[in-house]
């Protein structure tokens, strides 16, 4: 497989309602929770992507363009920017999408970089 293909293949979405438990006082979506949520799409992506043991080393510019309401969806998308020797990099972007209409906008774009590592915890090539 050549690395594009194992890029493409490793693009990951996932979708999540937001639900009041993951507010904060203004009804949006609380910065820590969407962080959480970027972290967690990252790792899936570069772990399909290696398919290997990975740990987040880095999180880079977060920037918080719109914010996410209660009551709306939010699509989150991690694709793999950058392979090194032994890390990765994977850019995040979270959509906000109403519920009960085509409206759809980006809110939220990251990266965050990987180190793959063995058994003994020390880094490995991201690729075998």
């Amino acid at each position: 497989m050549t690395l594009e293909e194992r890029i493409e293949n490793s693009e990951t979405h996932i979708f999540k309602a937001i639900f009041p438990n993951t507010t904060n006082h203004y009804d949006t979506l609380f910065g820590g929770n969407a962080m959480q949520l970027m972290d967690e799409v990252a790792f899936i992506t570069a772990t399909r992507f290696s398919r290997q043991r990975v740990v987040t080393v880095s999180s880079d510019r977060i920037d918080f363009k719109k914010p996410i309401p209660g009551g709306t969806f939010a699509e989150l998308i991690g694709r793999v920017i950058h392979v090194g020797n032994t890390s990765l990099k994977v850019h995040v972007e979270i959509y906000v999408e109403d519920m009960y209409s085509e409206s759809r906008e980006k809110a939220i774009t990251g990266n965050f970089t990987f180190v793959a590592i063995g058994e003994n915890k020390e880094p490995v090539a991201i690729i075998k």
